[in-house]
């Protein structure tokens, strides 16, 4: 997804309505209910939010410049890496064996035996089109966020395939910019 990412794929910035930053802030809320006490910090109601839209129906939510929020074609809000790092609790985690770990490094999409074998932690809650966080064993902060393609119980009786399309990894283009300028 962001594999080449860079700011000179952003084509448009938009300083969103007001009725619009309310949306938005709802459905993050909803999404991730652990946020809701620092919800007001990290998207301020008097500060301007700013949608940048991006190619393949992407978009990034910023606030002062720096990306929060990622979404493709109105789906679910999806937090980047760096505030995932910052507030470990607001997604489901799902660990991946020490096998795994260079591949989703390099944006591969996380397969089912990854999350089934000894080294891998699944939550049987977690359903499917739901975003997850990616834990490499051993390891306490996330290497990647992804979207699950099947519910944990499907992975865990299919055993094969890809499980979690991966979004958003450790030194993709979206990680190693800070900022939007």
């Amino acid at each position: 997804m962001f594999k080449k990412f860079s700011s000179e794929e952003v084509s448009a910035q938009n300083q969103v309505k007001a009725s619009v930053q309310r949306k938005i802030r709802q459905s993050i809320a909803e999404e991730y209910p652990g946020l809701e006490p620092v919800l007001d910090d990290l998207l301020p109601k008097k500060s301007p939010l700013i949608v940048a839209k991006c190619p393949n129906h992407l978009n990034l939510v910023l606030v002062n410049n720096v990306p929060l929020f990622f979404n493709i074609r109105d789906g679910p809000y999806m937090p980047t890496l760096r505030l995932l790092h910052q507030y470990p609790i607001i997604m489901k985690k799902l660990q991946v064996d020490r096998g795994a770990i260079r591949f989703v490094l390099a944006g591969a999409n996380i397969m089912c035996p990854g999350l089934t074998s000894p080294g891998g932690v699944l939550d049987d809650e977690v359903e499917a089109e739901t975003p997850v966080a990616i834990i490499a064993e051993g390891k306490q902060h996330a290497l990647a966020i992804g979207f699950m393609k099947m519910s944990a119980k499907d992975i865990r009786t299919i055993n094969k395939g890809i499980g979690i399309d991966n979004m958003h990894f450790l030194n993709d283009g979206l990680w190693k910019m800070e900022r939007l300028e």
